[in-house]
């Protein structure tokens, strides 16, 4: 059941109850590893025909680091049963995902020291014979359909033949075998099946316009259907059930993404299903079985529904009121949609799995994600607006340190990466961590955040280090007028672009922040445009003109290129870098950190050569935090 919306902040006191009582005493310590460490077993899948259960746990082998390996189980009378088997022997890295091909095969995803070139391979249950689907060396490659009716086959996408450009292949899960059933021309960015698995729908890209193509077959050529610039969405979700008109996610006429049903035969007029009143949908899910629309799914400042027939609204309300006080979801189900597995979740806890027997109306608990976190010890998320200088509403998310009170608290001012995302409510370990240590945390949807509509995400274009870094100075503003803050104890933290906007605020806002935390941010815009994968390349045209052209915009991207202007930097500075990103160059940390050398600023700078854009090896995620716990504890004691 989705917790009550609560009342936004907006340069109003916090109530009593979320600033907590003066003299109730903070949490205790939780040990760093429990809020970190990969679940001892999650990520659980349900064969389609309901007798196995898969689900992922660390497992050590010949002496390596654990790492999370698939392992399957019996289900019997609706609860597992026997021992569970291991069908995988990765010892690298953890297996990036995974999902059931039938109930005999299951399909997972690899890359290598976080390069993000993903192949898929497929595992035998009963063998345990391993096959790489696509084993090219440097391609990127994932699912385009699952053809749930094809017991042998499946759609992959990858760039092997033009690493730009990602064809589809119709490939065989025991054998290997591939066959081309489309190919790129090089400026296709997206592909659509209808329900019978045909490459049906297309999107086309020159980066500033896009083209919805489709086609009545697969033997005729694609056609354009609908063409906008890119400020526009039409977004294929699905073909109708009848496989002859479309369900897609659009903007086109209107400021939020609204759910649509497009005739291909007279492409200018939308049929609206549903649009939210306030922002955009994030998507729509559907019966395979009964051929209909079940739900959509959106984002205030909690998560929301819209149900499209009565028995979907039905089965979520029998499941909510199992779980009282929790929001969920469901994670997978059977072809029969008779079997479930439920995720349980709030802001204070990652929650349960489940899995939940339709027809006995039964959840049966299959695991907790990470009990050593009491969730009574966890704090609240609380919602938040307030407004910019130049009078945007901003949402965000204020989380307090359990058993303080919300007066002078050193806080950390995290944004988010993207920058086009946004922060929601839920279980963060980030933000539990860190105020589990004291600090206070500020999430922000700037400007150009995705999710509140196109007039806001266009409100961020030729933005970096300007509106969009006022609304985070605004934030912190904001908390010191509260009362909340105390002003010589802010810091700023980020991954990706959220390691742009924390270098960004100690170059442009030096006085601003305490200490400050670089996770594989972007330095130098110039550099960074240079150095992205080369699968991006199509939608540079578009990257240039939402961020901005190194000609053209010389000036204000060497104005707001924070490695270009070390000089200004006096906040001390943890920077940590994967060596294989191939998002964020290393080179954009690096230029950094050798230019305050040279100037004797303190910087201290962490890299990891086997991971990427991010770290995601336990080890390797405990020393990073380790690190950061000490640096924000010395510079701003909390």
């Amino acid at each position: 059941m989705f917790l009550p919306r609560k009342k936004t902040l907006m340069g109003v006191a916090l109530s009593a109850a979320f600033m907590g009582l003066a003299h109730a005493q903070p949490a205790p310590l939780l040990p760093l590893e429990d809020f970190f460490a990969n679940p001892q077993r999650g990520y659980f899948n349900i064969s389609d025909d309901g007798n196995m259960l898969g689900f992922m746990e660390p497992t050590s082998l010949d002496g390596q680091p654990a790492r999370m390996n698939i392992h399957v189980q019996s289900i019997q009378d609706g609860k597992p049963s026997g021992e569970p088997r291991r069908l995988t022997s990765e010892t690298a890295r953890d297996i990036g995902g995974y999902f059931w091909k039938g109930s005999g095969t299951v399909l997972y995803a690899k890359d290598f020291g976080g390069d993000e070139n993903f192949h898929v391979l497929a595992v035998d249950v009963k063998s345990r014979k391993v096959t790489d689907l696509t084993p090219f060396d440097g391609a990127r490659a994932m699912i385009t359909d699952d053809l749930e009716d094809d017991p042998d086959h499946v759609l992959i996408s990858h760039n092997q033949r033009n690493p730009q450009a990602f064809d589809v292949y119709r490939v065989n899960v025991h054998t290997g075998e591939s066959t081309r059933v489309a190919e790129n021309p090089g400026n296709i960015i997206g592909w659509q099946t209808d329900h019978a698995g045909r490459v049906r729908a297309a999107l086309a890209s020159d980066g500033l316009n896009t083209v919805l193509l489709y086609r009545d077959s697969e033997d005729e050529a694609f056609r354009p259907l609908i063409t906008t610039d890119y400020k526009t969405q039409v977004t294929p979700a699905l073909f109708t059930f009848d496989d002859k008109r479309l369900y897609a996610l659009s903007n086109r006429g209107r400021d939020r993404l609204a759910l649509v049903e497009i005739d291909p035969a007279k492409p200018d007029a939308e049929t609206v299903l549903f649009e939210p009143e306030e922002v955009d949908l994030d998507g729509v899910g559907y019966s395979r079985l009964r051929k209909v629309l079940t739900v959509a799914a959106y984002q205030t400042d909690l998560p929301r529904r819209k149900f499209f027939d009565t028995q979907t609204e039905a089965l979520y309300a029998a499941i909510a009121k199992q779980l009282p006080d929790y929001a969920f979801t469901l994670q997978s189900g059977t072809r029969a949609e008779d079997r479930y597995i439920v995720a349980a979740y709030n802001d204070r806890t990652p929650g349960a799995r489940y899995l939940y027997d339709v027809k006995a109306n039964t959840l049966s608990k299959l695991a907790d994600i990470n009990p050593k976190l009491p969730e009574a010890r966890m704090a609240r998320i609380q919602p938040v607006t307030y407004q910019s200088r130049d009078g945007l509403t901003l949402h965000g998310y204020l989380t307090l340190p359990p058993g303080r009170e919300a007066k002078d608290l050193a806080c950390v001012v995290n944004p988010h990466g993207g920058p086009w995302a946004r922060d929601s409510w839920g279980f963060n370990a980030e933000t539990q961590f860190l105020a589990n240590r004291g600090f206070c945390v500020l999430q922000i949807n700037f400007r150009g955040s995705t999710g509140y509509g196109r007039k806001f995400w266009e409100a961020g274009f030729g933005q970096w280090g300007l509106a969009m870094q006022d609304d985070i100075t605004d934030g912190v503003h904001w908390l010191v007028k509260q009362g909340i803050a105390d002003p010589k104890r802010i810091g700023i933290y980020g991954g990706s672009y959220g390691g742009y906007a924390t270098l960004a605020g100690v170059t442009f806002t030096p006085d601003l922040y305490a200490a400050a935390v670089d996770y594989v941010g972007v330095s130098n815009l110039f550099t960074f445009m240079n150095t992205i994968p080369p699968y991006w390349a199509p939608l540079m045209p578009k990257f240039h003109e939402m961020v901005g052209h190194p000609e053209r915009d010389k000036e204000r991207l060497a104005a707001t290129s924070p490695a270009l202007h070390v000089d200004k930097i006096k906040t001390p500075l943890f920077i940590a870098q994967g060596a294989r990103d191939p998002r964020v160059n290393k080179a954009e940390s690096d230029q950094v950190v050798e230019a305050l050398k040279k100037r004797g600023v303190e910087v201290e700078y962490m890299v990891k050569d086997n991971e990427g854009h991010g770290f995601h090896n336990d080890e390797n995620k405990f020393a990073f935090y380790r690190a950061m716990e000490a640096f924000l504890k010395e510079h701003l004691k909390p």
